[in-house]
């Protein structure tokens, strides 16, 4: 199989562990959340975790604005690396962001209607929390396959230097900044 028809696959896959997320998301946004009572404390809990998640993306913002823009300038003039590691930095602090603003939804959605079908029993309670968890795993897979596959597919275009395997290891370089920003 040809290399560029495999990283397509690749970021078909997170594609597909995405729409899973979404799917499993759905069905626990249908369960039972329980009593009016379980419903308004879940309702405080969602609304002072989501404030929570603001509130740190806000500092972690400036932060990985801050550490991008180091990034870029210090491999501006690197051959072997390029100043688009701070723009790979800020991709993967993004969609670490979003899987985990996903998670903190399902996260928060899930509990309530865990503890509503623990009422019924033990095996309703755990297709609910399991699902809730699968979300969040699915999330951060999904998203950290696709993120990291397309910015290989426009780095990969990007650089030309005739030589396969310098512009392999100038893309993988470049690539590292979206680790440590996810």
């Amino acid at each position: 199989m040809e290399q560029s028809t495999m990283i397509y696959l690749i970021a078909g896959c997170g594609i597909l562990g995405l729409l899973y997320a979404w799917v499993r998301s759905t069905w626990i946004n249908k369960q039972d959340t329980g009593t009016e009572r379980m419903a308004k404390i879940a309702g405080h809990i969602r609304e002072g975790a989501m404030a929570f998640l603001a509130r740190e993306y806000k500092v972690l913002a400036i932060f990985v604005l801050v550490v991008a823009v180091l990034l870029a300038w210090a491999n501006a003039s690197n051959p072997e690396s390029s100043w688009l590691v701070g723009v790979s930095l800020i991709a993967g602090a993004f969609c670490s962001g979003l899987a985990g603003f996903f998670g903190m939804r399902v996260a928060t959605a899930a509990n309530v209607r865990t503890t509503a079908a623990a009422r019924k029993g033990l095996n309703p309670a755990l297709a609910v929390a399991f699902s809730g968890g699968a979300v969040m795993g699915f999330c951060v897979v999904g998203l950290g396959v696709l993120g990291l596959s397309l910015l290989f597919i426009v780095y990969s275009g990007m650089f030309d230097s005739g030589s396969a395997q310098s512009d392999l290891s100038r893309v993988v370089t470049v690539l590292t900044g979206f680790s440590l920003g996810a």
